[in-house]
C-alpha cells in the first residue's frame, strides 16, 4: 500500500526524523493559510499524487509569498498531473504539500527495501541523490552504497557510521545523518514497510540533515497490525478495478494488455502471462483467484476481468486442485449467465475433475474455446484477441 508523501513525513516525524515545517492543503485558500502560518520565504508547493517525476512535469512549484502560493495552488489544483509513472492519462491534484523551501548544500538518496536474494533488509544510499535510484543503478551502480542488516539484531550504529562516512560528510553532519538513518530503520521495521525512500535528502547549508522528500510503502498482508496506515489509504490513487478486486480478496493488476487472464496460483499466472507474450500478444491483467475460490468469487472475478474496455480475449487457466476443475466451470457458466460478455473466451483446464468441467461448458450453451494445453491456449486466445 502506497500514501501520500505528506502522510510518510508525518510518520517520520513521529520517529524524530527531521522533515521541512508545513501542511497540507485541499484548497488555495488554505494552502495561502499555511503559507501565512509558515512565515517565510521561499515557500514550496508540491503536487500529492502517488507518482514519482512530479518536479520535471510541473507538479513542484516555488512561491514567494502567500499570495503567490495561493495563486500557484490554484493553477495545480484539480488538473492532471502527468509524470512518467502515470502514464498518458496523467493523475488529478487534489491536494497540494505547502512547506518552507530550504537553502540546500548536498542532495543525498537514501532508501530501504527487501532484499529477495539475501531474505534480509538492505540500506542503500548515494552521493547521487535528487535523481532517480534506477538511473544511478544503471550509469554509476559504484555510487549506491549498501548496508545489509541482520533482522534478528536490526541495523547496527557501525553500519549507519560506514554509510555516512562513504557519503563524504563532514563530522558534524555524520552526526546527524547516522542519527536518521538509524531512525527511519525504526520506522521501516516498526510499520511493516515494503520501501522507505527519501530522495533527496539533503545538507542544508548550516548543515542540517533534513528529509526533503518521504516515501513509505507497507506490506498489504501485515496492515491487520496497522489500522491507523491502513486508514491512510487514498482509493482515488488506485486503480477502480483494483480496488474492485480487493473487495473479493482477488489478486488484481491492470496491465496495458488486451487479453484478459484469471489463472489460479501466482506461479502459473506468471508462466499464463509470458506464453501470451510469446504468442503475440500482451496480457491486460494479473489475476490470481487463488486455491480456495468460490463460484461467487469467480463471477465476481470475471465480471472484474470484462469491465475492462482494453480486454478483447479472455484466457481462463486452471489447474485444478483445491480449486476443482467443475467448481470453475459452473462458476464461469453462472457469470456468462448474469453478464453481458461480447467478447470471446479460451478456457484450459487441466487436474481434478476435469472432465466433469469440460462436461459443463460443453452443455452450458455458451460457445467455449476449449484448449489443449497452454501453448494452444495462448495461441487461440491471440488469434480471436487479434
Amino acid at each position: 500500500m502506497k500514501i501520500h508523501e505528506y502522510q510518510a513525513k508525518q510518520i517520520l516525524a513521529e520517529f524524530g526524523v527531521a522533515v521541512p515545517r508545513g501542511g497540507v492543503a485541499h484548497t488555495p485558500l488554505e494552502a495561502r493559510a499555511v503559507a501565512e502560518k509558515l512565515g517565510t520565504s521561499p515557500i514550496v508547493l508540491k503536487a500529492q499524487i502517488h507518482a514519482g517525476g512530479r518536479g520535471k512535469a510541473g507538479g513542484i512549484r516555488l512561491a514567494h509569498s502567500p499570495e503567490e502560493v495561493e495563486s500557484l495552488a490554484r493553477q495545480m489544483m484539480g488538473k492532471k498531473l502527468v509524470t512518467p509513472q502515470t502514464g498518458p492519462e496523467g493523475k488529478e491534484v487534489k491536494r497540494v504539500l505547502v512547506e518552507e523551501g530550504v537553502s540546500i548544500l548536498r542532495e543525498l538518496y537514501l532508501g530501504m527495501v527487501i532484499d529477495r536474494s539475501r531474505s534480509r533488509p538492505v540500506v542503500m544510499a548515494s552521493t547521487e541523490g535528487g535523481v532517480e535510484i534506477e538511473e544511478v543503478a544503471a550509469k554509476a551502480p559504484e555510487k549506491i552504497l549498501k548496508e545489509w542488516v541482520d533482522p534478528a539484531v536490526g541495523l547496527q550504529p557501525f553500519q549507519a557510521r560506514k554509510l555516512a562516512y562513504r557519503l563524504q560528510l563532514t563530522p558534524q553532519q555524520a552526526k546527524s545523518a547516522i542519527d536518521l538513518i538509524l531512525k527511519l530503520y525504526d520506522v521501516f521495521e516498526a510499520k511493516d514497510c515494503s520501501l522507505a525512500e527519501i530522495n533527496p535528502l539533503v545538507i542544508t547549508t548550516d548543515n542540517r540533515v533534513i528529509a526533503l522528500d518521504a516515501k513509505l510503502n507497507f506490506d498489504d498482508n501485515a496492515l491487520y497490525r496497522h489500522g491507523d496506515i491502513a486508514q491512510l489509504r487514498d482509493l482515488d490513487e488506485e486503480d477502480p478495478l483494483e480496488v474492485e478486486a480487493n473487495k473479493y480478496r482477488l489478486n488484481y493488476i491492470k496491465l496495458n494488455g488486451t487479453v484478459g487472464c484469471m489463472v489460479n496460483g501466482a506461479g502459473l499466472a506468471m508462466a499464463t502471462m509470458d506464453i501470451i507474450q510469446l504468442a503475440g500478444a500482451s496480457p491486460a491483467n494479473f489475476l490470481d483467484v487463488g486455491g480456495g475460490a468460490s463460484a461467487e468469487m469467480i463471477e465476481n472475478a470475471f465480471r472484474i476481468l470484462i469491465s475492462d474496455p482494453n480486454v478483447k480475449a479472455v484466457l481462463i487457466n486452471i489447474f485444478g486442485g483445491i480449486l476443482r476443475c467443475d467448481r470453475l466451470a459452473t462458476g464461469v457458466v453462472e457469470a456468462m449467465s448474469k453478464l453481458d460478455v461480447k467478447v470471446p473466451v479460451v478456457i484450459r483446464m487441466e487436474g481434478t475433475n476435469v472432465e466433469e468441467g469440460k462436461r459443463i461448458l460443453k452443455e452450458s450453451g455458451f460457445n467455449f474455446i476449449i484448449a489443449d494445453g497452454m501453448k494452444d491456449a495462448a495461441e487461440k486466445v491471440v488469434a480471436v484477441a487479434k
